[in-house]
């Protein structure tokens, strides 16, 4: 199994790799062979990851939620899970360079830095845990795509205004379809970090005999969930639109991500109360 597992954190990066090209063929160069095989490669990227991960979880006996490098390739998973879904809703295909360009980095990140952890505590076993974990991670994946769609939206924005309407202009959606889209993960990103929030805040103080709510982790993922309340409030009152809306999607993004790899990096276990 430790060989297993050691390939698979090899091959996942270049999976990614080879998809991430695939996808920038397809957009830059409409390569025909390449729009044929990046949603194949996405397809086979996804199911090897999940392959990881299980394997991951059954070595070491516990889901791979220990410690940072461990869940940025759990995010790194549910991007690319999660954009397959979007594209297959949508039926827009053009925007994955961008998407999975993230969950490339992640997972490079990971695989570069990731530790084997044996001994954890017993609630890091938990199915409630699972689900607590599972909600925070796609609402973080669905904030960070709306986040890489803020960023076409710019890029889409400065193509017309400028009047130079080349590649980026031809192959993004429209401004309002990237709204759209931004919106609605912003929104979907909150609901499933408030159910996260919901489950921590009630089951953990029953699992955990010195549970806080001063845990900085805790703490941590307030201030996002805060954050994101806000953003919503001002975009659906009107107060943000268009380019302001997708400012408050990459700055809500860029102060997740740094909260959670700051928080994680200078953390040793999942909580400060679970040792």
């Amino acid at each position: 199994m430790d060989g297993i597992k050691f390939v698979l954190e090899l091959v996942l990066p270049l999976l990614y790799l080879c998809t991430v090209v695939a996808y920038a063929l397809s957009f830059f160069k409409q390569h025909q062979f390449a729009k044929r095989i990046k949603t194949v490669l996405l397809l086979v990227t996804i199911a090897v990851h999940l392959a990881y991960l299980l394997v991951r979880t059954f070595q070491l006996q516990h889901p791979p939620i220990i410690s940072v490098f461990e869940i940025l390739s759990l995010l790194a998973f549910s991007i690319a899970a999660s954009y397959r879904l979007l594209e297959m809703q949508t039926k827009i295909k053009n925007t994955g360079l961008f998407v999975l360009s993230i969950a490339l980095v992640f997972q490079i990140i990971s695989s570069v830095f990731i530790e084997d952890v044996y001994e954890v505590d017993k609630v890091l076993r938990s199915n409630l845990l699972g689900i607590h974990v599972l909600s925070a991670l796609l609402g973080y994946s669905a904030f960070t795509i709306s986040a890489v769609y803020g960023v076409m939206y710019l890029l889409q924005y400065r193509s017309i205004k400028s009047n130079k309407f080349g590649i980026i202009f031809e192959n993004l959606p429209s401004l309002e379809r990237l709204e759209y889209l931004t919106k609605n993960g912003i929104i979907i990103g909150f609901i499933l970090l408030s159910i996260a929030i919901s489950i921590g805040y009630v089951w953990l103080p029953t699992a955990i005999e010195n549970f806080s709510y001063f845990d900085p982790k805790l703490i941590g993922t307030i201030v996002i969930w805060g954050m994101y309340a806000v953003e919503i409030y001002l975009i659906q009152s009107g107060k943000r639109r268009g380019r302001q809306v997708m400012h408050l999607a990459i700055s809500g993004f860029a102060f997740t991500l740094f909260s959670l790899t700051i928080i994680n990096m200078y953390l040793t276990s999942f909580h400060l109360f679970i040792k």
